[in-house]
């Protein structure tokens, strides 16, 4: 590897770190892998996890080897990954506005800004382009996706409805995954959407409790 040198030290050209002696040295900066879950199927990325344990459930981490995603229905797994987490997003940002309540306000703003992290990190995954949502997006059409009714006057049931979206999600990914052919890039794809739309769930599920019992939220 070769190397700078600045006021007479060795200089990493990746990181710019001095290079101590002159051993060989592997650099491993803004190194980011991506693992899966044996148990969940959740995708998680990083460099190391504590114990080599998936931060969801636990679960043994592997690297990921993700097969070519070249196929229609692969690329359709993607699409419609992408159209949930929009709706996601959109609903979020929507609700933050609609609300009259300060703290489920800036909730909804946090649970916005981790869909938009979440689009983000599936476009850098999967390497696709993403449009900005539409800011007509109305909640009465999340509810009706949700199969829950709107109620305006229930603070907490804006939190209902994005956990039944969320929950629908699940159902959707899962169905798909186990309808697709074992071992297919697909199947795979759609177990990795569904673990991470279960932890969602699980984060929603935890909000509208501390909600109603009066505490702060964990975001």
């Amino acid at each position: 590897m070769d190397v700078n040198i600045e006021a007479g030290r060795l200089l990493c050209p990746k990181c710019r770190q001095p290079i101590e002696g002159d051993e060989q040295y592997v650099c491993c900066a803004a190194a980011t892998l991506q693992w899966r879950c044996d148990d969940c199927g959740k995708v998680s990325e990083g460099f190391a996890f504590p114990y080599g344990m998936c931060p969801l459930c636990s679960g043994k981490l592997a690297m990921l080897k993700r097969a070519e995603i070249d196929d229609e229905a692969a690329l359709d797994a993607i699409r419609m990954a992408f159209e949930i987490e929009l709706g996601g997003r959109a609903f979020y940002n929507r609700a933050a506005h609609q609300t009259t309540d300060p703290d489920l306000r800036d909730l909804f703003g946090k649970f916005a800004a981790m869909e938009g992290e979440h689009i983000y990190t599936l476009a850098r995954r999967y390497h696709a382009d993403v449009p900005e949502p539409s800011a007509e997006f109305q909640v009465e059409r999340a509810a009706i996706y949700a199969g829950l009714e709107n109620r305006p006057d229930d603070p907490a049931n804006l939190i209902r409805i994005a956990i039944s979206f969320e929950q629908r999600a699940v159902q959707f990914f899962s169905e798909r995954g186990e309808g697709a052919a074992e071992g297919s890039a697909e199947r795979q794809l759609y177990k990795e959407l569904a673990a991470e739309e279960r932890e969602h769930v699980a984060l929603l599920t935890t909000e509208l409790e501390r909600f109603q019992a009066g505490k702060p939220g964990l975001l």
